[in-house]
This record gives C-alpha cells, structure tokens and sequence, in this order.
C-alpha cells in the first residue's frame, strides 16, 4: 500500500506511530487518543493495521514498557525517518492541542513567532490569483512610505520563512519581482485578468543557489568539532541548497546577522565560505 491511496486522516495516524516510536522509543494507544481524539478501540486497529499492512516487522509489543516499541529492523514507511519529522510533530501539536483541546505531547514546551494580523478574504484572492495566473489589485504598506498605496500585482508563490509568510509576485508598480508581506496588504483585493508575468519569467527565483557554511575560524578546534557535528557538516562544511530569491531568508533562519558580522564567535558560531557568491542575490 503507498501513501497516495491511503485516506489523509490514516496517514497522519501512521506517520504518528512511525514518529513517535522511532523516536520515543515506546508507543501506546494513548498517543493517538490524545493527539487525534480517536477513542482506544480505534487507536488499537490503527496500531494493528500499521504492523499488518503498511511496515510488517517494524513494530513488537514489549511487556515491560507496556507499548510497543521499534525493531532492529525497523524501517520508515510513511516518513523520511528524521528527527526534524518528531521535532516538527511536536511544534504543530501545540497549535492543534491549543484549537481542540487535545492533550498532544507532554514535557514539551514551543517557542513560536507571534502571529501577524492577516485577513482571509485577502489570502483567499492572493491564492485565488496565483492558481489562476491572474492581476490583483489591492493596497500595500511598505516600510520605505509607511503609507498605503495601491499595487497591482501578479502573485504565483506563498513562502513560508522562520518568521513570517510572504507572496511573491511580480509588481507592476516597480516592473520587478518582489515579496510582499501578507499582514501588510490593505482593502478588498480585486482579481483581475490572465498576466504574461508568469513564475517562469521570475529569474531570481528560478536560480538556484548554495549557501555553504562552517565553523566560526576564531573558534578552537574542539568548538569547531561541536560545532559541525550539530549541523551534520561534511568536511568541516554545509552546502545548502536554495533559490536565490531566499538567500536572505536562509541567512536569517541560521541567525546569520550581516550588520553584526564581528560578532563574538561563541555567538556566532557558524560563517558563511561563500559569501561573494550570494552576496548579489541578498534582499532580491
């Protein structure tokens, strides 16, 4: 059975069982009565029906701990096996425990970006716009007027950053593409005709990029070591892959701040090898 003919809300109840016992190390039917409010009876068959039908032989029940629990042979099925997927788990949880009420996972406690004022009928045209190839015209406050203005804009990208979410889209205002901060859009947006100004036609975001870091060299040798380990580095190196219109946004997902360069290196931690490479496509 792949994952594309398995039903949406089975598949999140498998990838809870894979996760949670691959990285907990013990999974009960508890789990998925408190992360997804399904009743015991239902919890069971789920369990029963991964170690049936979706991974045989990746999950055994063991006494002692009262759950089950990973084989040495266990292998993802419905997850790429990272520990980012348990991470991230745990991040979404707290806002679907938050709306419904639900339990979701103990001894864990999120730090999360405030959330920005942004209106749905708004995102609903930006969307609308995007899918359709279509003009938008809709008011924008930008930092550089602080007043509002009206754009008329071809959006074909919702990106998501460690901070916030933006569209990207061609401005006719400017003749270029931009990213427009979506709690920064004003009024009722009007949907306009089919544009030629197409994703295609974005160069800076169609080139690919790499921002390749390492250790801080003022760092010893020892923190240097702490250092690449924590980031998975490969010769003392990260390459990291990216379009160059996100360039400045990768930057600042490493907390990489280009206006405090010589900060002290225990605080720094990491610098970029590659700097002259992307230094054309920073804030593009």
């Amino acid at each position: 059975m792949t994952n594309l003919l398995l039903k949406w809300d089975l598949l999140a109840r498998y990838r809870i069982i894979e996760v949670i016992s691959k990285w907990e190390g013990r999974l009960t039917t508890k789990h998925l009565c408190d992360t997804f409010g399904i009743g015991r009876q239902q919890a069971s068959k789920d369990i029963n029906t991964y170690i049936k039908e979706i991974a045989p032989g990746n999950l055994v029940y063991d006494q002692q701990l009262k759950g089950y629990k990973p084989t040495p042979s266990f292998k993802p099925m419905v997850t790429t096996g990272s520990a980012d997927e348990y991470l991230l788990t745990l991040s979404r949880s707290k806002n679907i425990t938050s709306t419904f009420g639900l339990q979701g996972f103990p001894n864990t406690e999120i730090i999360q970006a405030p959330i920005r004022n942004i209106e749905p009928e708004i995102l609903r045209a930006l969307i609308q716009a995007a899918r359709g190839q279509r003009r938008v015209d809709i008011g924008y406050i930008s930092l550089n007027t602080s007043e509002e203005e009206e754009r008329i804009i071809v959006p074909h990208t919702l990106v998501c950053t460690h901070m916030r979410w933006h569209m990207r889209a061609y401005c006719e205002k400017n003749g270029e593409y931009r990213d427009f901060v979506l709690s920064r859009f004003r009024g009722t947006p009007d949907i306009g005709g089919i544009s030629k100004q197409t994703v295609d036609k974005d160069e800076v975001w169609n080139t690919k990029a790499k921002v390749i870091i390492e250790p801080d060299t003022r760092l010893n040798d020892s923190q240097k070591a702490i250092i690449a380990s924590d980031y998975g580095m490969k010769d003392g190196q990260l390459c990291i892959e990216t379009r160059a219109a996100l360039v400045s946004y990768v930057l600042q997902s490493l907390n990489i701040d280009l206006n405090k360069l010589e900060a002290k290196a225990v605080a720094q931690q990491i610098i970029i090898s590659n700097f002259a490479e992307i230094e054309g496509y920073l804030y593009k």
